[in-house]
Formats: C-alpha cells, structure tokens, sequence
C-alpha cells in the first residue's frame, strides 16, 4: 500500500485530490496539511511514502517544506512530488535541487497523476512535459558562474558519464540494462554508484546536473517524463 500526504492550503482541493486517490485500490490518503509548516509536521506523524505537495501556501511553501522534509533522516524513504499551477516555471529547479522526486502541474490528466505517485513511491522520478521544458530552458539561461560545479561530473568515468545522459533521457534501469548490454542489477548499481560520487539523492537532482553540466542536449519533450527507478 502507498501511503499519501496531501498538502494543499485549498481544502477543495485537498478533498478532490482524496476522492481521486480514494478509487485506488493500493493507494491510502493517511493525513492531509494547508500549509508548508503543517505538512513538516504531518510527514513526521504519518511518515507516507509520498507526500503531494503544493508550492504556494501561507507559513511555510512547498519548497521549504521539501528541503526540510527531505533533510529529516527519519524520513529518509518519504518521496515528494510536486504538484502546482502558480507560475510553476520559477520553480521547477529549485524543487529539484531541494529534494523533490517530480514536478507536475495540477491540470494533469488524473491517471497521470496516479502513475506519478506511484514512479515516485517506487523510488523513480517523474517531470510533466511544462516542467521538463522549462528546466532546460531555465538551464540553459543561467550564467556558466551560477550552474553546478563541473568537477563533479568530471570525477566520474566514462560508463559512470554514459549512464548519467541515459538516466536524463528518461531511460528506465531494464532500458540502461538493454542499452549497455548489462543486467537491471548491474544498471541499478551503476545509477547508484553515480549518485553517491556526486553526492545528490535522487534521479531528477541528478538529470538536473547533466542538463547543468552539458551531458545531454537539451530538448522538449512531448509527452511526461518518467525518470525510471534508480
């Protein structure tokens, strides 16, 4: 069962979104907050697997609320995803960067936002089309002194580098396995093993770095984008 957090200072919104994820059999809506502060809290109590976050609430937003989340140990396997339509495109890399595992705005299609919740809880990554073309773009506009540290990514070797531009392709580990003629085992270590040398925590922290860092050229894509599972 995927336990949700949802967070959403609109209660008509937090009682669609209930309703929605109510018909979903291994789906469990186990608190809800209005507020970035409140949602801290109630991560801490219900511990979900997901929490569905707003970014633009009184006390505290949605940003704050997932960087603090996800500095909280004992909230280690708590996934966040984003889920906003209030000028979302200043927001996406700095969701990313604070800890969130996808970024979707509210008018998605309901069957996608439960698939989202789903990659996310199984430890993938999922970015709406809006979202993944705005982060190239904002990528893209940002002075050379204010993008990543190009050191981390040369620390990496050459497979550890092929591994990182497929994972920001969007390419699933049996699909990395498939590509480089390896095993999903050996794949989810080689993804794992990338993480750690950069010193990031999830898939789309690290598809931000290689847009940041030039692996992958940047391009809009047409439909959701499933990060995969790491």
């Amino acid at each position: 069962m995927i336990t949700v957090l949802i967070v959403d200072d609109e209660a008509l919104i937090r009682s669609g979104l209930r309703a929605l994820l109510a018909d979903e059999a291994d789906i469990s809506v186990v608190g809800e907050a209005p507020d970035g502060e409140q949602a801290v809290a109630e991560a801490l109590r219900t511990r979900p697997d997901v929490v569905l976050m707003d970014v633009q609430m009184p006390c505290m937003g949605g940003i704050e609320a997932t960087r603090r989340i996800s500095s909280i140990d004992y909230l280690a396997s708590t996934r966040i995803l984003i889920a906003t339509s209030f000028g979302f495109e200043d927001h996406v890399l700095h969701a990313l960067r604070a800890g969130a595992a996808g970024f979707l705005v509210k008018d998605t299609m309901p069957l996608e936002l439960v698939r989202a919740i789903r990659v996310v809880a199984a430890g993938g990554a999922m970015l709406s089309p809006e979202a993944t073309a705005h982060l190239i773009a904002d990528v893209r506009s940002r002075p050379a002194e204010e993008r990543i540290d190009p050191a981390l990514v040369e620390a990496l070797t050459q497979r550890e580098r092929e591994v990182m531009a497929l994972v920001a392709a969007g390419l699933t580990n049996h699909q990395l396995a498939e590509r480089l003629s390896i095993t999903p085992a050996t794949a989810k270590t080689h993804v794992s093993r990338v993480l750690a040398k950069v010193g990031l925590d999830n898939r789309a922290q690290l598809v931000t770095l290689a847009y940041e860092a030039g692996l992958v050229t940047p391009r809009t894509t047409t439909e959701t984008n499933s990060l995969g599972q790491p």
